[in-house]
């Protein structure tokens, strides 16, 4: 039974939950790590942990891209980012680096917004997806619900396997007077791959987003010490409550359909593999990490992470946050295949991000994720 709390006369809302305010429970047993499986697989495409990239240039570049999937995860692309739109992107992310050492936040955000106001490339975009396709890893872009349409074609003419369709936040049921809203249903049964969609926040737009055909839906909005979706427009679900929440209506969408499964991806909240860890017991299937990756040695963002909202023209949600200095780790140090697999001399959680979700299974007894789902959780107080 949903929780309920009175903040007025005749107002209540529902009481929810982080992920830092619950703990997975230890069960009666416990095994190997090495007899562990957290291998994820959507579609035809198995990866061997169950990570995306969040599409933001500060982390995915097409190198990056090649690099996450040939660490067996899912390296995401944003196409309406910057290596779509210039051919210089390592020049402006040093020129964006000097802006933030320099204390001016407001002029670094001001750069990504004029440097994403020069149009869409497509030989750019091209070029950057078929950097990552010949390589031989999945490939995986990202597109807004409003460029969808558009830009579909050239995207799986280039080499995408798997789309993702995400903004802050998407519904099955965009409602305009001023231009034709992008019909998912028809939009998704039109394609040959996969789409994953997002971001969502609630049990019944999850369903909906379901219902469309999405093979996966992505749940938040890469909430974080960089995201300011809730300063700006007080919107956001904590994400414990908010994964929980979808997971419940993928299993009533697994019985209303006699057995399609669709998954469901964690995007925010999470900093440390115990996070990591925590949104799979909440009900993920796979975790879309942005901030976390942000330290890597070939991050393009040199340390600093902002989502692709920091660039919206009137309205950025975005802070562009130095993770380096606040983790207190230097830039450049720690590469990504020790970020993702170890080992760590750093007893935060912040390094060996996936060993210590394989640790977690086995000190619970867990021999995949499927089953991770049903370990016990409790509330702290």
């Amino acid at each position: 039974m949903r929780e309920l709390v009175e903040i007025g006369m005749g107002r209540t809302a529902r009481r929810a939950y982080d992920l830092e305010d619950i703990q997975i429970v230890p069960s009666r047993r416990t095994r190997s790590s090495r007899e562990v499986s957290i291998a994820w697989q959507i579609d035809a495409y198995r990866f061997e942990i169950p990570l995306m990239t969040h599409p933001t240039d500060a982390i995915s570049s097409p190198a990056m891209a090649v690099r996450i999937g040939e660490l067996g995860g899912l390296g995401v692309l944003n196409a309406e980012g910057l290596w779509a739109r210039h051919t210089d992107v390592e020049e402006l992310l040093r020129q964006l680096s000097a802006t933030v050492d320099e204390g001016n936040e407001a002029a670094a955000v001001r750069l990504l917004q004029q440097w994403h106001a020069a149009p869409i490339r497509r030989e750019r975009l091209t070029e950057a997806i078929g950097k990552v396709a010949s390589s031989g890893v999945t490939v995986a872009a990202r597109v807004s619900p409003q460029h969808a349409r558009d830009l579909a074609p050239e995207l799986l003419a280039a080499g995408v396997e798997i789309l993702i369709v995400q903004g802050t936040i998407v519904s099955a049921e965009h409602v305009s007077r001023f231009c034709e809203p992008l019909n998912l249903m028809e939009f998704i049964a039109s394609l040959d791959v996969p789409v994953i969609a997002g971001g969502v926040g609630d049990y019944r737009t999850a369903m909906h987003l379901m219902r469309t055909g999405a093979a996966g839906v992505i749940v938040g909005h890469g909430a974080g010490a960089s995201t300011s979706t809730g300063d700006v427009l007080g919107i956001g679900v904590p994400m414990a409550t908010a994964v929980a929440d979808a997971a419940a209506a993928r299993r009533d969408y697994l019985d209303e359909t006699g057995g399609r499964y669709v998954h469901v991806i964690a995007d925010g909240g999470m900093r440390t593999s115990g996070d990591v860890a925590k949104a799979i017991a909440c009900g993920a299937d796979a975790v879309m990490l942005g901030e976390p990756l942000a330290i890597a040695a070939q991050a393009p963002g040199h340390g600093l992470y902002w989502t692709a909202a920091a660039a919206h023209p009137s309205l950025p949600r975005s802070h562009i946050t130095d993770v380096s200095r606040a983790l207190e780790i230097p830039r450049g140090v720690i590469g990504i295949d020790t970020l993702l697999f170890g080992p760590s001399c750093d007893p935060r959680g912040t390094v060996n991000l996936f060993g210590g979700l394989r640790r977690a299974l086995a000190k619970t007894g867990y021999s995949e994720l499927k089953e991770f789902q049903k370990v016990g959780l409790t509330v702290r107080c």
